[in-house]
């Protein structure tokens, strides 16, 4: 099969198609012929040697996100016939002709989605919905935080929170992004650069001085706490990223006396 291989880290032009063995599926598991995989931070940083893929996943074929066709079964598969159209996250390999994958970690496509369509879902959409309604519980009319609002988790999120009725607040870097997160469900935002002291007024005027009920940090850093400084009373707040850093204060006080609840995810 073809596959998108890195031949050395570095810039984009270390990755080069060749001709590598097709895998094969093992017990349990399915053999997809990929017709779209996305492009993903996690593929540019270890394209550049700075993201080691998690044990047994190719360390030369990026892509953790796919859709394709079932193309055969391993021994004892039986949840998918071949032929049928699926998608997912892995571990690594997807940007290659053909990937394996446990039978029980694969979805249907719905079919108003194209390849190309259900490719750009799992890794932004799974993600951002999992954290913040499945596990933060996310209802309609509910003031929600997406920090790093203009990232490909942050706008999924947005459209997300708008589709389920919650009022969504974003934060950026930049005032471009945040015109452009209004196109994706975004209700008001703040761009903030190094300094969050302008959250707190911000938050205060959209919210009419409730708070916010869930946040999703992309971020990490001194998000934290001050994501901590503008939440309601028995406020959500979802760790899911550390880019600006991955350690900060933690006001046992403020989480206690507005009774927070405090998760990481992945």
């Amino acid at each position: 099969m073809r596959a998108a291989v890195i031949t050395s880290f570095g810039a984009p032009d270390v990755l080069a198609v060749r001709e590598v063995p097709t895998p094969q599926p093992g017990p349990g598991q399915v053999l997809v012929r990929v017709r779209g995989s996305a492009l993903n931070r996690a593929d540019i940083l270890q394209r550049m040697g700075r993201y080691p893929p998690p044990p047994g996943y190719p360390t030369d074929i990026a892509g953790i996100e796919f859709a394709g066709e079932v193309s055969a079964l391993g021994s004892g598969a039986a949840r998918w016939r071949i032929g049928d159209r699926v998608y997912g996250i892995t571990g690594g390999g997807g940007h290659a002709e053909f990937l394996t994958m446990d039978e029980r970690a694969v979805a249907r496509i719905p079919d108003r989605f194209s390849f190309i369509e259900a490719a750009a879902i799992p890794e932004a959409f799974f993600t951002a919905y999992d954290a913040m309604v499945t596990q933060a519980g996310l209802k309609a009319g509910e003031f929600v935080m997406i920090h790093a609002i203009g990232s490909g988790v942050g706008l999924a999120a947005s459209q997300l929170a708008a589709a389920l009725g919650a009022r969504v607040f974003g934060t950026t870097r930049t005032e471009d992004k945040l015109e452009r997160a209004r196109e994706f469900g975004m209700h008001g935002g703040v761009a903030v650069r190094g300094d969050l002291a302008p959250l707190g007024d911000a938050v205060r005027e959209f919210t009419g001085g409730v708070g916010i009920h869930v946040t999703l940090d992309l971020v990490g850093g001194a998000y934290l706490p001050a994501s901590m400084k503008v939440a309601a009373l028995l406020g959500r707040i979802m760790l899911i990223g550390t880019i600006a850093g991955a350690e900060s204060p933690l006001n046992h006080r403020l989480m206690l006396g507005k009774r927070l609840m405090l998760k990481g995810t992945v």
